[in-house]
This record gives structure tokens, sequence and C-alpha cells, in this order.
């Protein structure tokens, strides 16, 4: 419905609102969780027949369940029924996709004990097996996602396994990742990124 002055005028927005309202279309979403950005990535992706990449459900066996309704049922205890692996895993051109998704409030570094052993020991398996498997690491202060291949995470799992620094510097993250822009469809465009990481043989002849 068009909206009008109150002498009957429609209302004309200027460039300068035109241009506010982009921005603001743009960055609105802006604060959301990783977690968030990434499944409106994901439905992105999906809907418009880029990839197949889901978050992987959590297995829980439920043990206590009341019903105080008949109509509704609510869980009273449960437990988790093994460790989970990674958040989100899928397909892309025919290949496997699995990757695990972590923010940090630290500004100068991403401690390692946002991992798991057995997440390490599964995206190892996952990479034996030439599956695309990589790390998202948000810095929620600056806002910034950086792609890591799971390679250099385990270089330096490694490395603090065997007692060196039990974080990863971000000028390191800057240097051995890539950085994703926020863009407004999808949020976080990591299929870019992986185009140009895992698919540059398409164009240059060789798999960098």
């Amino acid at each position: 419905m068009p909206i009008r002055y109150p002498n009957g005028k429609p209302y004309v927005p200027s460039a300068q609102n035109q241009l506010a309202s982009q921005k603001q279309k743009t960055y609105s979403n802006r604060g959301m969780t990783l977690e968030e950005d990434i499944n409106q990535s994901n439905t992105y992706y999906l809907s418009t027949g880029k990839a197949v990449i889901h978050k992987k459900p959590t297995p829980v066996q439920i043990v206590n369940v009341d019903y105080p309704k008949r109509s509704a049922a609510v869980i009273k205890e449960a437990y988790f029924k093994q460790a989970s692996t990674t958040d989100y895993n899928g397909v892309y051109k025919g290949r496997y996709v699995d990757f695990e998704a972590k923010e940090t409030k630290n500004k100068t570094a991403f401690p390692l004990s946002n991992f798991h052993e057995h997440q390490i020991e599964h995206m190892k398996q996952v990479h034996e097996h030439n599956g695309i498997c990589f790390v998202l690491l948000r810095f929620s202060i600056t806002d910034e996602v950086f792609l890591m291949d799971a390679a250099i995470l385990f270089s330096h799992w490694e490395t603090m396994k065997n007692g060196g620094r039990k974080s990863i510097k971000k000028e390191e993250i800057e240097k051995q990742g890539t950085l994703i822009p926020y863009t407004y469809q999808p949020r976080i465009d990591y299929i870019k990124i992986i185009d140009k990481m895992y698919f540059s043989y398409e164009t240059t002849g060789f798999n960098s």
C-alpha cells in the first residue's frame, strides 16, 4: 500500500533515504549469532539449488516426559547419546562438506579450548577421505568471520598438545584463513570461499 502525505500526494523517498534503507537492510541482522547466520545462509543455498548443507541434529535420549495437557508434552529428563562431532555437513558439487563453527569474545586470539579431541579426530577422518573440511571462526567483538582449512587447525592442535600455544593468534588466522565479508543474501557466503580453495582446478588445471 503506498504511503501518502496528509494532502493526498504520494510519498517518494529521497535518494538519501533510499541509501539509508539499503544499508539498514544489509546490516539489520547484525548481532545475530554465528549459528543463526550460517543457518540463514544454508537456507539460501538450499532454496537456490546451490548446495545441500544442514546443521547436524544432536542425538538425545529422552528418559522422562511429563504430559500436563493432552495436547502437550514436556521433556523432564534427557541425555546426550554420544559426543557430537561437527556442527554442519552436506554436499556441494559432488563433494562431501563438513565443518565446525566457533566464536570467541577474545580480540587477539582464538582459544583452542573451544574444540574437543573427538571433533578434531572426526575432522581428520573426513580430511583423509578427501572431504571438504574446515572451520568457521568468528571474532564477536569485531564481527569478523574467517574460514580456515581443517589441516591448518590440526597443525595448531598438535603444537598445543606438544606444549605450545593454547590459542591461534588472530594475525595467524588472518594469514592462514580467509575473511568472509557479510552480504545480504546469503549472510555468510562461505561457498564462494570453497570455490576458490577447493575447486580452483576447474579453471586453473590444478587443485590448490
